[in-house]
């Protein structure tokens, strides 16, 4: 694997690592309480440096080896700092491959950074903390979480998601479900049929909401929202190759 290398991003000390190679530089965004350090991250970085191809894996502040605390981050926060070490480290076109909330980060970027080639989402989750977490809440959960600023939702991943006030606020100037999503360059989104966190209606309306020429959704039978086994792995490789070129 790549040595760990740090930044000072815009709220925290941010942990990266980068392979020189082949442009476009692939950019793996992790998900929510999720780290570089995940299968399909490592797993990547692995196959991106046998092709020769550039690649980036990052952590969010409050995630992994940044510094910051979890709690109190949120969806602007995250994505301001994958810009930052974007920026800081890359040079030339990027394919950016978002899994679960890396992929509504990608999103994010997408309509920031003018260097986007191609897009991968992997169980994407836009919108999220409006269309899920809000959603999902009870009135009197709702309540709590405004009063005393944090509601902790369970979670079938480990201990329960902190879901505060501010990731909520935050989570709404960010919403990319509810306005343009230009996208005109290929983008692919990979979808498990047994995703029990993202649902395939989030991956049709994302699909259907991106304006673009080339974007396809591939929804694979019996993955579930890791999207981590070896074959879900091959399918991911495949679709940085086809968006790359």
């Amino acid at each position: 694997m790549s040595a760990i290398s740090h930044l000072d991003g815009p709220t925290a000390r941010l942990a990266y690592a980068f392979t020189p190679g082949a442009r476009p530089t692939v950019v793996f965004l992790s998900g929510y309480k999720s780290d570089m350090e995940g299968t399909k991250a490592v797993h990547l970085e692995a196959w991106a440096k046998a092709q020769g191809r550039a690649f980036l894996r990052l952590d969010y502040s409050g995630h992994g080896q940044s510094g910051g605390r979890f709690e109190d981050g949120c969806i602007g926060d995250w994505a301001a700092d994958a810009q930052a070490v974007i920026e800081a480290v890359t040079q030339g076109p990027l394919v950016l491959v978002g899994s679960s909330m890396g992929g509504w980060i990608a999103c994010l970027l997408s309509q920031r950074l003018a260097r986007v080639a191609g897009v991968v989402g992997i169980a994407a989750a836009p919108d999220f903390t409006e269309d899920g977490f809000w959603s999902e809440m009870t009135d009197a959960q709702k309540a709590e979480m405004m009063d005393s600023g944090v509601w902790y939702r369970p979670s079938d991943y480990g201990e329960p998601y902190a879901v505060t006030r501010r990731l909520i606020e935050d989570g709404r100037r960010q919403l990319v479900l509810r306005k343009p999503l230009p996208m005109p360059y290929p983008v692919r989104l990979l979808q498990g049929t047994l995703d029990e966190a993202v649902s395939r209606d989030t991956a049709l309306r994302l699909l259907d909401h991106i304006d673009g020429d080339d974007v396809r959704l591939l929804l694979v039978k019996g993955a579930d929202h890791r999207f981590s086994e070896p074959a879900n792995l091959a399918l991911i490789e495949a679709a940085i190759t086809e968006v790359a070129g």
